[in-house]
């Protein structure tokens, strides 16, 4: 029974270590990723804004078409009613009283106040054209710009990646490895500390008596079972896992913990 209890202990050691492994990795890659500054930022924000303007321009021309094929309409709407008018003309100059010419002079009046409006809107419409022409060419100006701009980007992101690509890749190879070694459940509590964690820190250290990433205080019966490795600890703050340096590997500064004073012996003070 102590055998098998001796065995859990060392499980959890284990998992431990390695986890606080496995967060060293993805810490440097962490920090290849700050090294890129925000350029993958700029980078996705360009892309984002050069689609605005070719969906923007899309649209204007969309109604510009709409607007020519009013225009169109129209000006068969205006030939029509002028060969309307040219008949009523020739029909006026044939009537034979007085409520026939009344007639079609008021059907020919209401023509030509139809042709002046069709001519209106297709006045407005020319207007209008015109307007969302130049802005079609401002955001063409400005596609262009924003074009150019991503392009440099993208080759002052490509430069860079370049750089770390090979580094980063060696230490994402190293973290999959040690990934194979921890259990899902262990794991998938880690990967979702780290993510909802400011610093992306999912596991830490008991350092000066208090939490590597919150700094709320740990209890000594607290840090005592962290030091037993006998279960894996959160902090009850944080949330994040906790290991001491010990079993991390880092060696407490020893200024941290000063020797006692020694007590003067009683031969001293009878002396004094």
């Amino acid at each position: 029974m102590a055998e098998k209890k001796n065995e859990k202990e060392r499980s959890v050691e284990e998992r431990l270590k390695t986890l606080y492994q496995l967060q060293t990795l993805l810490s440097e890659i962490d920090h290849i990723k700050i090294l890129r500054g925000e350029l993958p930022n700029e980078v996705k924000d360009r892309e984002d804004e050069i689609v605005r303007f070719q969906t923007r321009i899309r649209k204007f021309e969309e109604e510009i078409a709409g607007l020519r094929k009013l225009i169109s309409t129209k000006e068969a709407d205006i030939a029509q009613r002028s060969e309307k008018i040219a008949r009523y003309e020739e029909q006026i100059n044939n009537v034979r009283n007085n409520r026939e010419y009344a007639f079609l002079d008021k059907e020919k009046e209401f023509e030509s106040l139809e042709i002046q409006l069709d001519e209106k809107h297709i006045r407005d419409a020319n207007h209008k054209i015109e307007e969302l022409s130049a802005q079609i060419e401002q955001n063409r100006a400005e596609l262009s710009e924003n074009e150019s701009i991503l392009e440099q980007k993208k080759i002052e992101l490509d430069e860079i990646v370049s750089e770390t690509r090979q580094q980063e890749e060696a230490l994402l190879t190293k973290a999959k490895e040690l990934e194979k070694n921890i259990d899902d459940y262990t794991l998938a509590a880690f990967k979702r500390i780290r993510k909802n964690a400011r610093n992306g820190l999912g596991i830490v250290t008991v350092q000066r008596d208090a939490c590597g990433g919150c700094f709320n205080r740990i209890p000594p019966q607290r840090q005592l079972e962290i030091k037993m490795h006998k279960k894996v600890i959160v902090c009850e703050y944080c949330g994040r896992i906790m290991i001491d340096a010990a079993l991390a590997g880092i060696k407490e500064d020893a200024a941290e913990t000063p020797a006692p004073k020694k007590r003067a012996s009683r031969s001293k003070k009878a002396a004094l």
